[in-house]
């Protein structure tokens, strides 16, 4: 983490990991602004992802100017298939109308932007709880 972000947080998250989601700018300020929200509680990676979460831990989210935005800690990780992922998941995302087939599209089109989708690809689904927001932020949700 760049030193002038720790030094903005609370010292109580001053050793949590940080991240943003997406891979924009824009993506990242658009899905942290649903989690300040409280209508994003969940989201997937890659078995691979360099910011796979564990249970418990909390996480700083960035938005996507690298400001800290909120805290986060993980609940529930479960490995799923991309197509075994169901509505109460892609629900849980919060992401557009909230449908399986919005899930489907906008990941398959994520997934496929950074070279990795296969419709029987594993993901590890993860829900979390927003512990505190760290700055409003202006939400359309």
């Amino acid at each position: 983490m760049a030193t002038d972000l720790i030094a903005s947080l609370p010292e109580r998250y001053r050793g949590c990991p940080s991240f943003s989601f997406g891979d924009s700018p824009e993506l990242a300020t658009e899905l942290a602004a649903l989690v300040v929200s409280g209508r994003k509680i969940a989201t997937v990676n890659t078995l691979d992802a360099p910011d796979c979460p564990k249970l418990n831990e909390l996480w700083v989210v960035l938005d996507g100017t690298g400001r800290a935005v909120c805290v986060i800690e993980t609940l529930e990780l479960i490995e799923r298939r991309f197509d075994e992922v169901d509505e109460a998941f892609a629900f849980d995302e919060g992401e557009g109308d909230r449908s399986l087939a919005f899930w489907r599209d906008a990941h398959e089109t994520y997934f496929r932007r950074i070279g990795v989708f296969s419709p029987d690809m594993p993901l590890l689904c993860e829900r979390f709880r927003l512990v505190e927001v760290l700055a409003p932020m202006d939400v359309d949700a």
